[in-house]
């Protein structure tokens, strides 16, 4: 049976493989451009900021809050169209949750996963 400690192990161990991901581009033979770079610092800062709220469940909010900030930020800046656009709107809905979240104005079966 599957625990909550198994889970949590799991969380980790998917967190570090996406760290892997995002710095075994500069590692290989690849070119390095700004998509690249984006990936990049999205899959690091999204592996952390997991590894975190496993440590920490109740940064979950701060954690969310930042990880809009990167999407939006990233994709505004190192991303060309349409990316940018998507990866901006990703980035803004994230932040509103995550300000809701805050205020707890989120419906109840959506608040259970901030306030445990």
């Amino acid at each position: 049976m599957i625990t909550v400690k198994h889970v949590n192990r799991l969380g980790i161990l998917l967190a570090l493989v996406l760290i892997f991901w995002g710095i075994a581009p500069f590692f290989i033979s690849a070119p390095i451009t700004n998509d690249v770079i984006a990936s990049s610092i999205i899959l690091v800062l999204v592996g952390i900021g997991y590894i975190v709220s496993v440590i920490n469940p109740a940064w979950n909010k701060a954690i969310l809050f930042i990880e809009g900030l990167i999407f939006a930020l990233c994709g505004g800046i190192l991303l060309s169209s349409p990316y940018d656009i998507l990866f901006i709107i990703i980035g803004l809905f994230v932040l509103v949750v995550s300000v809701l979240a805050y205020l707890q104005r989120l419906p109840k079966f959506l608040l259970k996963f901030f306030y445990r």
